[in-house]
């Protein structure tokens, strides 16, 4: 492997090497003192080891040993979610080198992992780094001389002989040196005074003002790390909150503020927005529920203003969402690229066009796969939900079936197990496109209403949406149904009648094209409101009750399940009726049975003649049926998508930062910290070579 170039970032600190036995018993005492102090599982240790073999390639007298290279292949993140990079990481080797031979050994590695495992790891590593001597402590030229030598000549300098270092180091040349708990307070706020000398050392003329440029300069040195090239471009602008066009102390040590509580910043965003009805908010919005979420206020009006500020791209009195606050949260962010539009159709249209096909194409075969697996899983309650409907109690003589119950024996008694599937055959021709056209309505016009940055649609959007999806779905379910139902009912009439059962292909010859749309407005009547109401109760159910999305959150196969079942519950109910009077519609009625012109007749003669109780019979069997139906299909829809994904979807842009990244190893976490712990002295913190 190439070691990295001589003078970069990555090129190690030589010094004389101390006597072989004296590094030998020292690494034997640390590596003691270290397991004595923090136990090391052996399933974690053989993991250190399977990393170290994998990375070190350097060998000397037949050992393995990491170079600064491996070792950063070794200790950094796969994807930090910031833009520290990872030849920053070598800054570590540092400490891990405890023999400072230019190499890291496997008990090295041992010692470097195991500091890991400390909770304190990310400060305990700054100290190691600045006790130069081992000593265990940190003394007023030891902090000085690695400081100096971290950051470059054309930084902004710092004044060791401050009253700030004096408080920490004391008298001047400093008579005090730090231990470790000391040493991290000093840490925690040399930020915060790198900050006031920088100010007092651009403000000359000591008139509490410092220039845009000069403010951009010492957030690049102090906080570039954890900004977006989106919010450092417009560092400038801070001076347009307030007249005159230049940047007070009070906006630096604000901006300042927001910066290092981001963390909060973004927990904040997240809640208030997902309580939001609009998923937006504005500077009140972000105040008050910060005042409602924390024991004390932690932003102060002018921070809130600088949150926005930059979230707004300079407009900070609107209100926003989440996604417009990512180029602040988000260090990595990347305006999207603005392009020409031709007047023509250009090839980026065309192909928008195509995916658009094929993109439609493939959710019509996901959605017939998923609609055909529902309706088998539930096909026999259907048949026995249209049996009950169908029933007449004014017919002479006695009834056929007493309950639910009593239609099940009976018809696995007369007709075996196979009779509860009669009609499968037309319902999965005809399932595909049906699933097909009210998915895709539903999902075509949310995604036209649906506002793009917050995700949000308003609950008229989703009643229209789901209310067209069901009426459209009308041209391939009534002559689907209407051949179902006819097909199921032969069973019953072949028993009572010696009637021959006619085939699918029969009954569509006997009813021609205008015959299988009979009952079509009372399907119409079932299906657009069953829809209007299914669609948004799962989409609420899945949001409101499972929390989906929230802070990165995926649902479970029972959490899916459970929401698609329970929508379905209330619209099958309340359809009920509609769906009746179709059945009745659709039905060849036998000799004996009341005829109906239309839906309205059918209505009428219903009521009078079997009472209200009549339009909500099937009412439980339909629960039963559509719920489960709904509820697999919809959960194997969204798995297939899930699990044959488009290969060409675009994905939307969102905040991704550590509240929706896949967690790391706590290891690298701590490493990660560590490294920022000094990067906040310095944006550009490594040894510097002459």
């Amino acid at each position: 492997m190439t070691p990295f170039p001589s003078g970069s970032i990555f090129s190690p600190v030589h010094c004389d090497s101390p006597p072989q036995s004296s590094v030998t018993s020292r690494t034997a005492s640390a590596i003691q003192t270290v397991k004595s102090a923090i136990s090391v599982p052996e399933n974690e240790l053989k993991r250190w080891r399977r990393t170290f073999d994998t990375q070190a390639q350097t060998l000397v007298n037949d050992q393995k040993f990491l170079n600064v290279e491996q070792f950063v292949n070794a200790i950094a993140p796969k994807a930090d979610l910031t833009k520290t990079g990872r030849a920053q990481y070598a800054t570590l080797f540092r400490v891990a080198d405890t023999s400072k031979r230019g190499l890291v050994s496997w008990d090295d590695f041992v010692i470097f992992e195991t500091i890991l495992k400390r909770p304190d790891a990310d400060y305990y590593m700054a100290f190691q780094y600045f006790d130069v001597d081992n000593s265990g402590t940190i003394t007023y030229n030891e902090f000085k001389n690695v400081f100096n030598s971290t950051i470059g000549p054309d930084s902004v300098p710092f004044d060791f002989d401050g009253d700030w270092v004096k408080l920490y180091l004391g008298k001047k040349n400093g008579t005090h040196v730090l231990g470790y708990n000391e040493f991290s307070q000093l840490m925690k706020g040399l930020q915060g005074e790198r900050l006031r000398q920088s100010f007092k050392y651009f403000d000359q003329d000591q008139d509490g003002f410092i220039r845009p440029e000069q403010f951009k300069r010492i957030i690049l040195e102090l906080a570039g790390h954890k900004l977006s090239n989106a919010v450092i471009e417009r560092l400038p602008t801070l001076c347009t909150l307030t007249p005159g066009g230049r940047i007070t102390y009070s906006e630096v040590i604000a901006f300042h503020n927001v910066i290092r509580e981001m963390d909060m910043v973004e927990r904040i965003i997240r809640e208030a927005t997902a309580k939001s009805k609009d998923g937006r908010i504005d500077q009140s919005d972000f105040l008050n529920h910060c005042a409602s979420s924390t024991r004390y206020s932690l932003f102060t009006p002018m921070e809130a203003s600088i949150i926005f500020h930059f979230a707004g791209r300079g407009s900070g009195s609107q209100r926003l969402a989440l996604i417009e606050f990512a180029q602040l949260l988000d260090p990595r962010w990347q305006a999207p690229s603005e392009g020409g539009v031709s007047a023509s159709v250009s090839p980026t249209t065309t192909m928008s066009i195509m995916h658009q096909v094929f993109n439609s194409a493939y959710n019509f075969g996901l959605g017939g796969i998923a609609g055909a697996f529902g309706a088998t899983i539930v096909y026999p309650i259907d048949l026995v939900k249209t049996r009950m409907q169908n029933q007449r109690s004014t017919v002479v003589g006695q009834l056929l079936y007493k309950n639910s119950m009593d239609c099940v024996r009976k018809v696995f008694h007369n007709e075996g197990f196979l009779g509860f599937y009669r009609g499968l055959g037309p319902q999965l021709i005809g399932v595909a496109p049906e699933k097909a056209i009210k998915l895709s309505v539903n999902a075509f016009i949310r995604s036209r209403a649906m506002d793009p940055e917050t995700g949000r649609i308003k609950l008229m959007w989703e009643l229209i949406a789901g209310g067209s999806a069901g009426g459209c779905q009308v041209v391939f379910t009534n002559p689907l149904e209407i051949v179902k139902i006819r097909l199921q009912m032969q069973g019953e009439a072949a028993k009572l009648e010696g009637a021959v059962p006619k085939g699918a292909a029969h009954i569509i010859r006997q009813l021609g094209l205008v015959g299988l749309y009979k009952g079509a407005s009372a399907c119409l009547l079932r299906d657009i409101p069953f829809s209007a109401i299914y669609f948004p109760a799962y989409a609420h159910l899945k949001k409101d009750i499972f929390n989906e999305g929230y802070n990165g959150k995926q649902l479970s196969f029972v959490e899916t399940l459970t929401s698609a079942a329970v929508a379905g519950m209330p619209a099958a109910y309340f359809t009920t009726p509609a769906d009746v009077v179709k059945t009745r519609l659709q039905t060849e009625a036998k000799t004996g049975q009341t005829h109906y012109k239309g839906m309205a007749d059918a209505f009428v003669k219903i009521y009078r003649e079997e009472g209200f109780k009549a339009f909500f019979k099937g009412g439980p069997a339909r629960i039963i049926r559509s719920s489960p139906q709904f509820g697999f299909t919809l959960v194997a829809y969204e798995y297939l998508h899930k699990f044959m994904p488009y290969p060409f979807k675009e994905q939307p842009r969102d905040a991704e930062t550590t509240f929706t990244s896949q967690p790391e190893e706590m290891s690298k976490i701590r490493a990660r910290n560590a490294l920022r712990i000094l990067l906040d002295v310095h944006g550009d913190f490594g040894p510097r070579t002459a």
